[in-house]
């Protein structure tokens, strides 16, 4: 299966949506669930952590922050980041005018 990034939410299925984000799932794999999350302004995850499951998160859009355990970093668009097994994570956006897109 072959999709755009810039049609993702259009191919996807949103599974969440409220005041902090909007979330998209797409279940096209057994394995694998690709997600895309709109972060809105001035609005941050709750964070949490998998036991068993690593996470990569791309950043498409905008710019924030990313809290990986005790640390926390600025993210924009273009990083990457690794999140091992166990590790609490959370993103904020810090933007007071476009969602931030990963």
């Amino acid at each position: 299966m072959k999709f755009s990034i810039s049609d993702f939410s259009d191919t996807a299925e949103k599974i969440r949506s409220n005041d902090i984000y909007d979330v998209y799932d797409l279940k096209a794999l057994d394995n694998i669930i690709v997600s895309m999350t709109h972060l809105h302004p001035e609005k941050a995850t709750t964070g949490n952590s998998h036991e068993k499951e690593e996470e990569v998160y791309l950043f498409l859009e905008g710019s924030g922050e990313m809290q990986l355990g005790e640390e926390k970093f600025p993210v924009k668009k273009d990083d990457v980041v690794l999140v091992h097994a166990g590790k609490f994570h959370r993103v904020f956006n810090l933007d007071g005018k476009k969602d931030l897109k990963f």
